[in-house]
């Protein structure tokens, strides 16, 4: 199951998209997952050494409106909103509220996010202020974890990578009752000053997305990078966690072992 194909949203159109699979499948398929993703399936039969998957896409990314963090609603009343027993928009984006496979609760990330998120703040201020806290106090390296890697291992080392950390603040955020999804997508790099572009250079990307109300809606976040993704951040999906959001999964029948090998490559139209 791939979930490759960049979503249509506001800021974000996908004009065209193909994945192509080699050895040829005998059976392919697309349908939206529960949260709206395109899943497509395939199956290969038969005998082969090597299993390609090649993605393509055309994207166009406009520009983010920038919201003042002062102006959204106190924190508080998100959190309440999402509680309700009635059928609105808060209360459906409460779903995301919860304990997922890959993000616990617990009392120690809900403290960790209450120096951010004192009482009565604004809801982006205080998230964008907890994006800072983790940037600045968690070290990005790459061996030092991997997708198997718990929350709570992460939090005490307090090292990972793009998906450690997006799901550290999950658990924070949720821990205090808002509810935040998990995105998956590229970000588009540029080399070193005076070096040239390396095809495959680039790489998957996380981050997470708070529901700010009604009138401010989901607004992503990057803790990686301490900044609200803007027109270099391509979305492919979202979830609860990256379980549900893996850009490939499977299952292989054979013997052997397996090693993955994964390329991606952000190029800008002239």
């Amino acid at each position: 199951m791939a979930r490759l194909a960049p979503r249509t949203l506001p800021g974000q159109r996908c004009p065209w998209h193909e994945l192509e699979v080699h050895p040829d499948p005998v059976d392919r398929g697309m349908h939206l997952d529960a949260y709206g993703n395109i899943a497509q399936y395939f199956e290969v039969e038969g005998k082969h050494e090597v299993l390609d998957v090649v993605a393509r896409s055309l994207v166009e990314v406009s520009p983010t409106p920038y919201q003042d963090p002062r102006g959204t609603p106190p924190w508080e009343g998100i959190r309440d909103a999402c509680q309700s027993e009635k059928l609105t928009p808060g209360s459906e984006a409460g779903a995301f509220r919860f304990t997922s496979p890959l993000v616990p609760l617990a009392e120690e990330y809900a403290n960790y996010a209450r120096l951010q998120f004192t009482p009565g703040r604004p809801i982006l201020e205080a998230t964008l202020a907890l994006t800072e806290r983790i940037f600045r106090e968690f070290r990005f390296d790459p061996r030092a974890t991997d997708v198997t890697t718990r929350v709570s291992e992460v939090f005490k080392k307090r090292t990972g990578v793009c998906q450690d950390f997006s799901h550290v603040m999950l658990a924070c955020l949720r821990s205090i009752g808002l509810p935040c999804r998990y995105v998956s997508g590229y970000l588009e790099t540029s080399p070193p000053p005076g070096k040239s572009r390396l095809i495959g250079a680039d790489a998957s990307h996380a981050w997470l997305a708070v529901y700010c109300g009604e009138s401010h809606g989901w607004i992503d976040t990057d803790p990686t990078n301490n900044l609200l993704p803007g027109e270099r951040h391509i979305t492919l999906a979202w979830g609860r966690d990256f379980s549900d959001v893996s850009p490939l999964r499977g299952v292989t029948l054979g013997a052997g072992g397996q090693t993955l090998k994964v390329e991606v490559d952000v190029i800008p139209e002239t």
